[in-house]
């Protein structure tokens, strides 16, 4: 198996594709020149009619993809920045997620839209919003967020032969990741999490660049004897409740990581849905660990200050091993004062 960077799986998988179906095309600003890489080359080798550059309109370049996905094509658009795809928002949100269900299954849509993630490289409020939850949010829109190269390209190419709208998310820190990915075509389905990190002690639910951090604050923990379970959602939208739940029902502890702004996060959802249906295998409340509530700083050092950290984790883990040390003592002294 070959080692290789997050965005040089993001090509292969585009082009895999391409070559599978002929209905696949890539729309966006310099996709042609490939201003993140993971469409430099496809031009070379797919020509001007599956490989467009656009004008710099996100809204026009996103309805586009969907009257090509409406009329029988599989576009994926390369909107480039998460933040961008604010600009697009009509059309993604109230077209492409609404289509299917307004018409009354009559129509489907087959579209990929593609963006980098979040912060971690210092560019600015403009580039670096973490913005899965705002999707997560919208009906019949599926959202992925793969954590490392081999995900990421058998993630892309499930959510390019979906017959429904994808948001496909890259975390911009991560661009440079190199890991193991197989040369030979392989899937790896939307909606299904993977177990990154086995224990007993306590459960750590997340996705994208936050499940190498929730994995080194595992690291530290383990030092302690505390043994953190670290779950990858993979895809948010539908997400894997049953590993999660499953997971809480063994360690009875839960925190939940998530770089996206804590009002209405990935993490409130999570930690909502473990208080609502594995209340009764709780030791102690669940937790969450999110972004500050600001927009992205410019600045290296203050962006490091907003986005959760491994001693963020680390703390938040350490509470609710203290909570349920404190509700096993409350117990024991309510016992023995009776």
């Amino acid at each position: 198996m070959t080692k290789k960077t997050y965005v040089a799986a993001i090509k292969e998988a585009l082009a895999e594709e391409m070559r599978r179906d002929p209905r696949v095309l890539l729309i966006g600003e310099d996709v042609r020149l490939g201003v993140f890489a993971g469409t430099r080359g496809l031009y070379a080798e797919f020509g001007e009619k599956r490989v467009v550059d656009t004008p710099i309109s996100e809204l026009a370049i996103a309805g586009a993809g969907i009257g090509a996905a409406i009329t029988g094509l599989r576009p994926v658009v390369d909107l480039m920045f998460g933040a961008f795809l604010y600009l697009a928002l009509d059309q993604i949100i109230q077209q492409a997620a609404s289509a299917r269900y307004m018409f009354g299954g009559q129509t489907s849509v087959p579209i990929v839209f593609m963006a980098q993630n979040g912060g971690g490289i210092s560019a600015g409020a403009h580039h670096s919003h973490a913005v899965h939850p705002m999707f997560m949010n919208v009906p019949m829109l599926k959202v992925v967020l793969p954590s490392n190269p081999y995900d990421a390209k058998g993630l892309l190419k499930s959510a390019i032969r979906d017959d429904n709208p994808v948001i496909f998310l890259s975390p911009l820190s991560l661009t440079g990741m190199r890991d193991e990915v197989p040369d030979e075509p392989y899937l790896v389905p939307l909606g299904k999490g993977e177990v990154r990190r086995m224990g007993r002690d306590v459960t750590v639910c997340a996705a994208g660049a936050m499940v190498q951090v929730a994995i080194k604050a595992a690291d530290v923990l383990a030092r302690e004897d505390v043994a953190v379970e670290v779950i990858d959602l993979r895809t948010l939208k539908p997400w894997d409740e049953a590993l999660v739940l499953d997971s809480v029902a063994k360690t009875g502890r839960f925190v939940a990581v998530d770089e996206g702004k804590p009002i209405c996060g990935a993490a409130s959802e999570w930690a909502a849905t473990v208080a609502e249906k594995a209340f009764h295998h709780l030791k102690a409340p669940p937790r969450r660990v999110s972004g500050s509530d600001v927009p992205s700083p410019f600045s290296p050092v203050l962006e490091r200050a907003v986005i959760p950290s491994v001693a963020d984790i680390v703390a938040a883990i350490r509470q609710t091993m203290d909570e349920d040390r404190s509700v096993a003592a409350d117990s024991y002294r309510a016992r023995y004062a009776a």
